[in-house]
């Protein structure tokens, strides 16, 4: 059934007016005023509403294995908390471990999402190791569609790999055209801190942050970025979480290096503090790199108003905290790292970013949708409201009150880590590929209906 969304106002990383679209074969095929629709098209009023492109989360796990546990959401549910919130599209890691076969990893994480994702969906692909099998099954892998890569610099005998390793995954990615995401710490380090603080009885959710301190990440960032110097590889730098860091990456930036920074949602808006909570409440807020002084804030926010951080994502990745998060009792390093964020990432980028703070709503859409879509080769198909583009699209009330609970929230987890903040504006309207999936805030659409999204390589 055709689709007619009349009098919002269409905002983009780089336009605003008013205007209706029109929408037929999942595709926006009309832009302008007063369009007509033929009889039987659906009609949405959009009146005094903004209209924004699908928002896109370039960093989630929805099915994660992690510390002798899983990620409590399935596709099935963090894609509908991820449409309710207004991403309509998400990449997530793919991360098979040291000790599994590449080909065979790619194929579960696929299985795990195939006919499940209510929203479109695509992948990282995590090189854990680099043998002799590796290189061939990368490429069939690029083939599929998939055309980025995820190294860790962290999680030493687990995902991390050494520096051989890093330097042939690059050189690889370099010759195939394909972007490198990197999670920067330094595997040694945290490791010997962690031993060090837990033999001096240091072992509460409070001390995860200690265990890989701000150097450590900007050290990692260096590191990484020195790497991509001397392969000449496209580089990410994924949930950039301080000052340090993000100087590191600034320089190597300054210097001629192909490097890219994202930040996500809960190093803007929470600080370690929340990590300090009594009575291991702290476990909540346990993730990596972790949250960080509160003085890191405002300069994350001001590199992300000026460009210089890239996109903002989230790390979704949900543990409950009865029984799971708890696995860490006694031994913070065993608490698994992760936060639940999906649902939570638009509204609160525009809540403390646009409505509340200083942040361009044109630089807003950018880092929340565009500038992932340029990225990682999605653009403009998605990314952007413009005709023969999808139709992924958010009517979005800035009228709207609230605030976040994990009483009213959709993710599959038994806590939100924003619990009780407030946001100014939600989605009313989300579709997917010209399809309703929310309406008046809440999820209707198809549980099957996101598709796998094939990627193509690019050599600039």
């Amino acid at each position: 059934m055709p689709l007619l969304i009349k009098n919002g106002e269409i905002l983009t990383a780089d336009s605003r007016y008013r205007a209706d679209i029109y929408i037929e074969d999942e595709t926006i095929t009309r832009i302008g005023k007063n369009l007509e629709a033929p009889p039987g098209t659906e009609v949405v009023d959009a009146g005094g509403q903004y209209v924004f492109p699908g928002f896109i989360d370039p960093h989630v796990h929805a099915y994660l294995p992690f510390m002798g546990t899983f990620s409590k959401d399935t596709h099935a549910t963090a894609s509908q908390a991820a449409l309710v919130g207004g991403t309509t599209t998400y990449i997530e890691m793919c991360c098979p471990s040291r000790a599994e076969d590449a080909l065979e990893g790619y194929a579960l994480w696929k299985s795990k999402a195939e006919g499940h994702s209510a929203c479109d969906y695509s992948f990282h692909m995590s090189v854990a190791k680099f043998d002799d099998q590796t290189a061939p099954a990368l490429r069939e892998i690029v083939l599929d569609g998939t055309t980025s890569f995820k190294v860790f610099l962290a999680y030493k005998n687990f995902l991390g790999i050494d520096d051989e390793e890093l330097f042939r995954t690059l050189t690889l990615a370099k010759e195939l055209g394909v972007i490198v995401t990197a999670h920067c710490e330094n595997a040694e380090l945290v490791s010997r801190l962690q031993q060090r603080l837990l033999a001096e009885g240091k072992n509460g959710p409070e001390w995860h942050e200690p265990s890989r301190p701000e150097a450590v990440e900007a050290e990692g960032t260096y590191h990484f970025a020195t790497f991509l110097a001397a392969t000449g590889a496209r580089g990410y730098v994924v949930h950039l979480s301080c000052e340090p860091a993000l100087r590191a990456a600034l320089e190597a930036k300054s210097r001629g290096v192909r490097i890219h920074i994202e930040s996500v949602i809960p190093h803007l808006i929470l600080d370690k503090a929340y990590a300090e909570r009594p009575g291991f409440e702290g476990a909540k807020y346990v993730m990596s790199p972790p949250l960080r002084e509160k003085r890191n804030l405002q300069a994350l926010w001001d590199a992300l108003a000026h460009g210089f951080i890239d996109t903002v994502g989230t790390d979704h990745a949900p543990f409950d905290f009865q029984g799971q998060k708890e696995m860490g009792r006694g031994d913070f390093t065993k608490i698994p790292n992760g936060m639940p964020a999906i649902e939570d990432r638009v509204n609160l980028l525009y809540t403390y970013g646009v409505s509340r703070g200083h942040l361009d709503i044109h630089r807003f859409v950018d880092a929340a949708s565009t500038r992932a879509a340029m990225l990682f080769g999605l653009f403009p198909r998605k990314g952007t409201i413009a005709v023969g583009s999808d139709a992924d699209l958010v009517v979005y009330d800035p009228g709207y009150r609230g605030t976040l609970s994990a009483k009213t929230q959709v993710m599959n987890v038994d806590y939100s880590a924003f619990e009780g903040m407030e946001i100014d504006g939600k989605p009313s309207t989300v579709t997917v590929r010209g399809k309703i999936a929310v309406r008046d805030g809440r999820f209707v659409g198809d549980s099957g209906r996101g598709r796998f999204l094939r990627r193509e390589p690019t050599h600039s």
